[in-house]
Parts: structure tokens; sequence; C-alpha cells
């Protein structure tokens, strides 16, 4: 699961800066992923360490009696922006202190290298299995680590435009596995309509809404 709203009023690329918590709306989003999942065999909760996961997180734990584990492998990407406002239209392009970490989109170079992201969120994902192992586990995370590790079982390219991240605020994408391998991925969006509408014309669905893998 993604993290719900953050209360962020300055716009600021937060990464994994602390004392960013869940705004009013963002609760909600979490209050209503946990209504969501409530009926589910969940034996495990997991979150990043960040507060807006553990944020998230909570209620969910909470509707299944459950204590909620922390994982350091979920944290958000690192990123040198961090702390700083980024984006189109902000300048930060012409700014040549900036071009130095824009070499290489691939890597990428402004960042935690994708594959390392791959690596520590496919050992989140395994710990979490064996931990709920003929149950299941609810993992809260941050976006881009989210949509790499989909990316990287779907067999996807990493690099890719962050505008095109099927990933949206509370949103889950689940893997199913059979025994230790992952046989399919899905996606959905139970607190879709809390999601300010700006946020949801960012992204465009992924064909199928997840893909599943033969036996």
């Amino acid at each position: 699961m993604r993290h719900g709203e953050v209360a962020n009023p300055d716009g600021v690329l937060y990464g994994r800066l602390d004392g960013y918590h869940l705004s009013e709306l963002g609760r909600q989003m979490a209050d209503r992923v946990a209504e969501h999942l409530a009926p589910r065999d969940v034996t495990y909760v997991v979150a990043s360490p960040l507060e807006r996961a553990q944020e998230t997180a909570t209620p969910i734990a909470k509707a299944h009696g459950l204590d909620l584990a922390t994982d350091a492998r979920l944290i958000e990407a690192a990123n040198v922006f961090q702390g700083k406002t980024f984006g189109v239209g902000d300048g930060a392009l012409r700014r040549p202190e900036n071009w130095k970490h824009l070499v290489n989109p691939f890597k990428p170079s402004w960042g935690e290298p994708y594959v390392d992201q791959v690596v520590r969120m496919m050992g989140a994902l395994d710990a979490a299995k064996d931990a709920a192992r003929g149950h299941e586990a609810v993992l809260v995370s941050h976006q881009l680590p989210i949509w790499i590790v989909r990316s990287y079982v779907e067999r996807r390219r990493l690099w890719h435009d962050p505008r095109k991240r099927q990933c949206t605020l509370a949103s889950l994408t689940s893997f199913t596995y059979q025994g230790d391998r992952i046989v399919s991925v899905g996606y959905s969006e139970p607190a879709i309509d809390l999601v300010p509408a700006h946020l949801r014309a960012g992204a465009k669905p992924v064909k199928g809404k997840g893909k599943a893998f033969g036996a």
C-alpha cells in the first residue's frame, strides 16, 4: 500500500525527512483502506519507518488486532533534492548546481539507483511473505519504490516517466505468491474517491490493472 495524503503546504520534496505526517484527508484514506481490508485474512502488517507510512498502517494493524512491524527496506527512495521544491516550472532545471545530478535518468543520477530499490523491496516482500505464509500481509511504503518493484516483477524497464506511474495515494499493489514465487500482480484503489482530482489525473493506467504469470 502507498501511504495516504501528507500535510505539506509548502510543496517540499520531503523524501526521507522526519516530521511529515498524514493530513486529515490522509487519515481518512488510511481508515478507508483499513475498512476495505478488514474482511481479509491479514496476519502481518509492516510499514516504512517514516511517519506517514506508520500512520497509514496503524488503523490496518488495529483492525486485525496486530502489532505494527517496521521494515527499513520499505523506506522512500533517497533523493538529493530532498528538502527542496523541485518541479516543472520552478526553475530548478536552469540552476547550474543541479545539472550534475541530472546527467543519467536511467540510474537515476539524482537519487537511489533503481536496482538498489528492487533489491531492498524484494527483500521486504519475501520477508512479509514468510511472516504471513498461508495468509496475507500488508506492507505500507512509498510511490517510487512500489512502482519500481512492480515494474521489475512485471518485467518492464525501471526508468520511466513519473507521470505514468500507476500508484495513487492509498492504493494497493498486490503480489500473489505460489510457494516462494510471485504468480500475479494486481492493483486497486479503495480510497480513490478521496484522492484529489488533480492527483488522480496524473497517473495513466497500465493495461489490465495488473498481470498474471504462468504457473
